[in-house]
């Protein structure tokens, strides 16, 4: 079929559920793998959150712990990916949850999964913060970063934002052109760094991925409170393939701007979270392999990433071109991460999800065809977000720790809930399929993906707190007030929702009726974009 021919189907796809075709169709399947790979970013999570896995069960965190997590993730992505091939739409999560689940179960699923890309973008911004002044400023260019504060994070935070909102403004053409460039640059600079920590490493002791360290306590740099339980330390570890492998719904959240979105959507997500998966293992294993000494990294707490590249005789003007490109990397997975947030505001917004703001927040520009007000309006909130965030916890380290957890725990959440919907409803109210069918492993592969998630949620409510700001929490083994910060948010969506929003939303147009009633809407929409 030729491109026109299924922009059509696309377009026809988009009419039967009851949308416009207003955002402009620019991407094809490599940009749909790549807006979800430069989301997920093996140069960041991969990096900022290792300390928060090798502190945890040391070495077995990482041989054993990413592969584990990876796995969790690519299951969800797969039961996920079944569902955007029958349903490709923006905001995707919320789509799927209200088709499967109802329009409550939709509302809910629509703010826990915008909770967690507020959370991405603004987590990530403090991530390239720490790495711009610990790799590049001080790094590269050998300049005092000490008095660097929380002035100086609000500023850089906050300059960056308004950067990654400008470029998702002007096009998604400029978006995808430098998402390409951002997958490409991953697989470069990882590979490359990978090849050159393993070809400098003192030996290659691959016995480490596999060797267990109770590092919980002092013995990881009080990243993590000490703990007598191993099993409970491992599970701690795969913090950093829940943090880092997540995102990947912006495959779906672009749905209406992929051409033959119903074939593509799901590959997006699936290669993303594979290729992820494979290149981030070979990577983080070399982070181990390279240390000198084990004892001696784990000591390095939050530094311990610095602590190996300052030790590897890696030639400095190849280091320092690998610290520009994790930097870079970092900026690109927010950017994705902002067009992602962007996306879902519009879709849930054209459908009345924002109490008074819905009409605005719906507009696309008809030069750009682009949802500008979503977009700068998301990122008013992720500089928001991360500034309460900072403010309330005293240091720059402890915002990104709070935000890269609040990432986790609510993206997985609502990842989940179309996939417990889909499985209570396959075969009885969801007969609709598309191109991409488990069939018979359909719902073995829900329970699997709703027990990984579950498992991945349950390790990222583990850091929502720091201990230092709660010293009489060391002594427990579950992190009660993290888990009372999710309890909390649930109760507040069900309680909104029981109490206002119930009577007021509509929800999506999920029957043939509203559908049929929508036409004329639609026309309407499209004529006034110039479609």
């Amino acid at each position: 079929m030729s491109s026109l021919g299924h922009q059509d189907e696309d377009v026809k796809v988009l009419h039967s559920m009851g949308y416009a075709q207003e955002l402009s169709r620019r991407m094809g399947g490599f940009q749909n793998f790549a807006i979800s790979f430069s989301i997920i970013c093996i140069l960041a999570g991969g990096i900022t959150a290792f300390p928060n896995a090798f502190s945890a069960g040391g070495g077995v965190s990482i041989g054993i712990g990413w592969p584990l997590g990876s796995a969790f993730a690519l299951l969800v992505a797969a039961s996920m990916g079944q569902i955007a091939s029958a349903y490709p739409t923006a905001g995707g999560i919320y789509h799927w949850a209200s088709i499967l689940g109802g329009k409550g179960w939709g509302w809910g699923a629509a703010w826990f999964n915008l909770l967690g890309l507020l959370f991405v973008v603004s987590s990530v911004n403090y991530g390239v913060f720490l790495l711009f002044r610990d790799l590049f400023w001080h790094g590269v260019l050998g300049q005092d970063v000490s008095q660097w504060g929380n002035t100086h994070a609000i500023v850089f935070v906050s300059l960056v934002t308004i950067s990654q909102a400008f470029l998702n403004h002007v096009g998604i053409r400029v978006t995808t052109i430098l998402t390409d460039f951002s997958g490409y640059l991953i697989f470069v600079v990882a590979a490359i760094l990978t090849l050159s920590l393993l070809f400098f490493a003192p030996s290659i002791d691959v016995s480490r991925l596999f060797t267990f360290a109770n590092n919980t306590g002092d013995a990881g740099g009080g990243v993590w409170p000490a703990s007598g339980s191993g099993i409970y330390a491992f599970a701690l570890g795969l913090i950093m393939a829940c943090y880092t492998i997540t995102g990947f719904d912006a495959s779906a959240h672009t749905s209406e701007e992929t051409r033959n979105a119903a074939h593509e959507v799901h590959k997006g997500m699936l290669r993303s979270v594979f290729w992820s998966f494979v290149f981030g293992y070979i990577m983080v294993s070399s982070f181990v392999l390279a240390m000198p000494n084990v004892a001696d990294g784990a000591k390095q707490g939050v530094n311990q990433f610095y602590w190996v590249m300052d030790q590897t005789p890696i030639p400095l003007a190849l280091k320092d071109a690998l610290l520009i490109g994790i930097v870079l990397a970092n900026y690109l997975c927010a950017l994705a991460g902002l067009t992602s947030t962007s996306r879902m505001m519009f879709a849930f917004a054209r459908d009345g999800g924002f109490p008074l703001v819905s009409p605005w927040l719906r507009h696309v520009s008809q030069s750009h065809r682009t949802p500008v007000n979503a977009i700068w309006f998301g990122a008013a909130l992720c500089i928001a977000l991360g500034i309460y965030v900072q403010l309330s916890g005293g240091s720059v380290s402890t915002a990104f720790i709070a935000l890269a957890a609040g990432c986790a725990v609510f993206l997985y959440i609502s990842y989940l809930m179309p996939i417990i919907a889909g499985l209570v409803t396959e075969g009885k109210s969801w007969t609709k399929k598309g191109p991409f069918d488990l069939k018979g492993l359909s719902k073995p592969v829900a329970v699997l993906a709703i027990i990984g998630g579950g498992v991945l949620t349950f390790v990222g409510v583990q850091q929502f707190v720091d201990t230092d700001h709660f010293p009489g929490l060391d002594w427990l083994h579950i992190n009660i007030v993290g888990q009372i910060i999710v309890y909390l948010a649930v109760a507040l969506v069900i309680i909104w929702w029981g109490f206002g929003e119930r009577k007021r939303f509509a929800g999506p147009p999920v029957t043939a009726d509203a559908v049929t009633a929508r036409q004329a809407e639609i026309a309407r929409e499209e004529a006034a974009i110039g479609s």
